[in-house]
């Protein structure tokens, strides 16, 4: 039988654990809520990008066609003025359907159409590292899903591609529902660099990262990504996981369940970015 004096220390012990949790679980928040504040900023930084971009365009082809009076150069102009009209016009309507997924409850969402805004915005990043692109959709249902959280992971894993792939390479995203099952998945291949073998086991561990810095668009890597990425799929009773292989390219691939009364998202969905 313990003693008094036992018994006492170790309520004080227990106290003093429960605490800690109690810091941890704050402390964790804290640095989930600096990723999403990070993504948001990497968001905005890739958007102004892009529309000043267009902006040029439109004002140095209106300039073109005032200081030309034939029928064929002004004709150029305003088709290339056009062009780029419709591509402010995508890039807005991408930023729309994002501000439309920022509810924080599960909502059936369509996938193709989110990771579809995701490569609008980073069209002209993915052109600029010559980054071919092939889709592979099939016709999936809708998953049960918080639309802003795993759009924040589709963005994370493709400019993860992209930056594993400097001089350029294929990436194949495809959508697939498990044969005889309520589970899609979303597929994100590329034909990068690949992760040695012993660091694969650590890439969703926090703060581990490969990478060295910021490259030259200025993303670099903290070790947050991937750990967030792995929190926000399994609060959504969904699973992530990587296979690569160095000089052949990493694949990760996304299980989600699907819309369905019996498929919801757990409570812990909203605290993931929280």
């Amino acid at each position: 039988m313990p003693t008094e004096f036992e018994t006492i220390r170790e309520c004080e012990l227990r106290e003093r654990c429960q605490h800690f949790e109690q810091q941890l679980r704050h402390v964790e928040q804290q640095l989930r809520h600096a990723q999403k504040l990070t993504a948001i900023g990497e968001l905005a930084s890739t958007t102004t990008h892009e529309f000043n971009n267009v902006l040029m365009a439109i004002i140095n082809y209106a300039k073109m066609g005032l200081r030309h009076e034939d029928s064929a150069t002004r004709t150029k102009s305003f088709e290339k003025i056009l062009a780029a009209g419709n591509r402010a016009s995508k890039i807005t309507n991408s930023v729309l359907g994002m501000a439309r997924n920022r509810s924080e409850t599960a909502e059936p969402t369509d996938l193709a159409e989110l990771i579809e805004q995701c490569l609008i915005l980073l069209e002209k990043e993915l052109q600029k590292y010559r980054i071919h692109i092939e889709r592979r959709f099939e016709d999936v249902p809708k998953v049960m899903a918080i639309g802003n959280q795993i759009q924040q992971v589709a963005l994370n894993l493709i400019i993860n591609a992209r930056q594993a792939m400097p001089d350029g390479g294929d990436l194949t995203i495809r959508l697939v529902q498990r044969p005889e099952s309520d589970l899609v998945d979303m597929v994100i291949r590329d034909s990068g660099k690949g992760i040695p073998a012993d660091k694969l086991p650590r890439i969703f561990d926090p703060y581990f990262t490969t990478k060295k810095g910021p490259d030259a668009t200025g993303k670099g890597g903290t070790g947050l990504g991937l750990a967030l990425c792995q929190t926000i799929i399994e609060s959504h009773r969904g699973r992530i996981r990587v296979e690569s292989s160095v000089g052949k390219g990493t694949c990760f691939t996304i299980r989600l369940p699907v819309s369905s009364p019996r498929n919801t998202v757990s409570s812990a969905a909203k605290g993931a970015v929280a």
